[in-house]
């Protein structure tokens, strides 16, 4: 019995549209496509195998949020590690920038934060009056700097 119910939802598998188009299509990006790389046709099973084989060891999500196995970063990951990169490595000088409500790591920060240039001025004076709710302790995270910094902008 299982045998024949795996041979008709294969059959209704194979006849359906989604599953003309080509393997990579279908199964995207992980561990799958990359192990079945130049082994794999555009066959139902082929495609279904690189599917299992994401969805076993869970890889494509992995891999889209990190870059690897054939995925690429979406643009967003990318511009929230930048800007976490720089809070971390400037934010004495960021702190700094926010109480003048100046400087080039405001006006790099802002830029990591999208701010629309005609609106940077109104940014930097908003974070320069809500100093303490940007940084909020001497030992304040970076995390909390960006949230609160988002947060009294808006």
């Amino acid at each position: 019995m299982k045998k024949i119910l795996l041979a008709v939802t294969l059959t209704v598998l194979a006849a359906s549209p989604a599953f003309a188009a080509s393997g990579k299509a279908n199964t995207g990006c992980g561990l799958g496509p990359v192990l079945w790389d130049g082994k794999a046709d555009d066959s139902v099973i082929s495609q279904a195998s690189q599917a299992t084989t994401n969805g076993t060891f869970g890889t494509q999500t992995f891999g889209i949020s990190s870059g690897t196995s054939e995925c690429g970063t979406p643009s967003k990951v990318v511009q929230n590690e930048r800007l976490n990169h720089f809070v971390r490595a400037n934010m004495d000088n960021l702190a700094i920038d926010i109480a003048k409500g100046s400087g080039e790591s405001l006006d790099t920060f802002a830029e990591l934060l999208q701010v629309p240039v005609d609106q940077r001025m109104a940014f930097n004076e908003n974070l320069q009056h809500n100093f303490g709710k940007v940084f909020t302790s001497p030992t304040v995270e970076l995390a909390a700097v960006i949230d609160n910094s988002v947060t009294v902008a808006r």
